[in-house]
């Protein structure tokens, strides 16, 4: 866990401005944000259960933090309203990943930014042939995460630019942890 921390980190702290974070879930990136750069925070799971255990972590940072019960294919936010979307350890377990990053595009604004850190497809073919015939198994116990997400791929699908990105395996079995971290940006319509 102190390796996803560490991903955690190198995101989470550029955040500025109206800050979406798609798939809160326990509210693990809480104390990531730079309270100096950030003016509100809009938390978006579908998982309302876990809300209780992100006010926790909430209440700690003094963060000013609206919690909605609501998947990311279906954000109710204005068009072009959001400075900046969060997403960490959460497009693998979307149902509609290419539908909700179309919504991502649709909530922000004009230079606003997408900066994201998941786990997907590994480059090394043996590892991807073990994600692969893990995944059926895995996706069922895992709570629909999928191992082998082509995480670029899905960006550029869902009409976002990827600026920067950098990639690597954080420590674990390597079928578990091929990470993509960076930002990406919108498309010109």
């Amino acid at each position: 866990m102190k390796a996803i921390n560490r991903q955690r980190q190198k995101v989470v702290p550029k955040a500025t401005g109206l800050v979406l974070e798609i798939g809160i879930g326990t509210g693990l990136n809480m104390r990531h944000y730079d309270a100096a750069k950030v003016e509100k925070i809009i938390g978006l799971d579908p998982a309302m259960q876990m809300h209780r255990l992100a006010k926790k972590r909430i209440d700690q940072t003094g963060l000013s933090v609206e919690l909605m019960g609501l998947p990311a294919e279906k954000i109710p936010l204005p068009d072009a309203s959001i400075d900046t979307i969060v997403m960490t350890y959460t497009l693998c377990t979307i149902p509609e990943p290419v539908q909700a990053l179309k919504e991502m595009r649709r909530v922000l604004k004009p230079g606003g930014k997408l900066l994201f850190c998941e786990h997907g497809a590994a480059p090394d073919e043996k590892v991807r042939n073990t994600q692969n015939r893990l995944q059926p198994v895995w996706g069922k116990l895992a709570g629909g995460c999928h191992l082998n997400r082509d995480i670029p791929a899905l960006l550029k699908e869902g009409g976002f630019l990827v600026d920067d990105i950098e990639t690597m395996y954080v420590p674990g079995p390597k079928a578990f942890t091929y990470n993509y971290w960076g930002q990406a940006y919108c498309e010109a319509a």
